[in-house]
């Protein structure tokens, strides 16, 4: 069985490698004649996997795709040919959810205000979108939920996207990219959309660059709206707008759900699925993939102070690295694609364990996702 991976995708040798050959490829520029005698295709959101891709293959039997998202899968075309496939719905939730809160983080100790002031919107409450809530709520921030689809099942849950920019201070986006039908994406987030957010708005987007009109942003942002951008996402990747760039407080190159954990995890979800395609019992264990972290356990003496927390977080991602590195290197030549690539596939908040040797409650901590070392 010849088993064709992203190169990018952490440990698929030593999870695929008893099924089959495994293949490491480049996802960006897979051609039709690299995939020509796979069984297996397993792919990231860079691939483009339709009908031109697998024209030169009668045999493959199961794709997959290591994301959440599905706009680069034709689905129908797969199965016309009676094409297994399957992706990761929820591998790098928690990663996403995590970079956001981060973020915020981020944006109060430039700004010196405290989040808890803050009423954050989430647009899509999906499992990135939920992960983020999950943070806040822990933190004692309030949230609301904008989604319309959920919203049809139940309504009280939800309020409209007009009255979530108008009542939040946070609008974080985590919907799919829709190009067409009554809930719609595309450019959900156009220049009379943006001009409507409130003076002093924080913008967030983690989803797809697609869903806000990037160039009617940067006109937005040099007619002096007072939004603050942080942005993970753009239309046109792997080449963002440069000016775009430079208006954005906190910007990276569509990394937000590139944790350790997040990856592996998407990687062995489609281990499972190939080996149920497969019949055959799946005997690899996530848990002893994972490296140990540098630091064992931290102790907590006193309750945290926001800053504090903020240098907690650090201690497992330092958002302001990625960001510093984007802005050298992301709008260059490959330079978007290189910095994924070679990205060093931080650590989620469970990687650290935190341990109350003191006045420090860590009960919240753990709901916040960070281990408990004193169970």
């Amino acid at each position: 069985m010849k088993i064709i991976v992203d190169e990018n995708m952490p440990y698929a040798k030593a999870l695929f490698a008893d099924i089959g050959e495994v293949t490491a490829v480049d996802g960006r520029t897979l051609t039709a004649s690299q995939v020509a005698d796979a069984d297996v295709l397993l792919v990231r959101s860079v691939t483009q996997v339709n009908a031109q891709l697998l024209a030169q293959n009668q045999r493959i039997g199961f794709v997959g795709s290591a994301t959440i998202g599905t706009d680069h899968i034709d689905l129908g075309y797969l199965a016309e040919r009676n094409i297994n496939f399957a992706n990761a719905p929820g591998c790098n939730a928690t990663a996403v959810g995590e970079y956001a809160f981060i973020a915020m983080l981020e944006l109060a100790q430039r700004y010196s205000v405290n989040i808890k002031d803050k009423v954050v919107g989430i647009v899509g409450a999906g499992n990135t979108g939920s992960a983020f809530a999950r943070c806040l709520q822990a933190y004692g921030v309030k949230v609301l939920f904008n989604d319309p689809i959920l919203a049809l099942s139940r309504p009280d849950d939800f309020v409209s996207l007009d009255e979530l920019i108008e009542q939040c201070d946070v609008v974080s986006l985590h919907v799919p990219l829709t190009l067409a039908g009554p809930f719609a994406t595309h450019h959900l987030f156009d220049q009379s959309r943006l001009e409507s957010l409130k003076p002093g708005t924080w913008l967030f987007n983690c989803c797809r660059g697609e869903v806000i009109d990037n160039q009617a942003l940067i006109n937005v942002k040099q007619q002096g709206a007072d939004i603050k951008l942080v942005l993970d996402v753009w239309e046109g990747e792997p080449q963002p707008m440069p000016e775009l760039v430079k208006l954005a407080e906190i910007a990276t190159p569509h990394i937000a759900g590139y944790s350790l954990e997040g990856k592996a995890r998407g990687t062995f979800m489609l281990y499972q699925e190939l080996m149920n395609y497969l019949c055959r019992p799946a005997t690899q264990s996530l848990t002893e993939l994972l490296p140990d972290f540098k630091y064992q356990q931290i102790n907590l003496r006193h309750e945290l102070t926001q800053y504090d927390l903020l240098q907690l977080a650090r201690q497992v991602y330092d958002v302001r690295d990625d960001d510093y590195l984007f802005r050298q290197v992301g709008v260059n030549s490959n330079g978007f694609d290189q910095m994924r690539k070679n990205h060093r596939h931080r650590r989620e908040f469970s990687a650290l364990s935190l341990a109350n040797v003191g006045q420090g409650n860590v009960n919240w901590l753990v709901s916040l996702g960070f281990n408990r070392a004193d169970k």
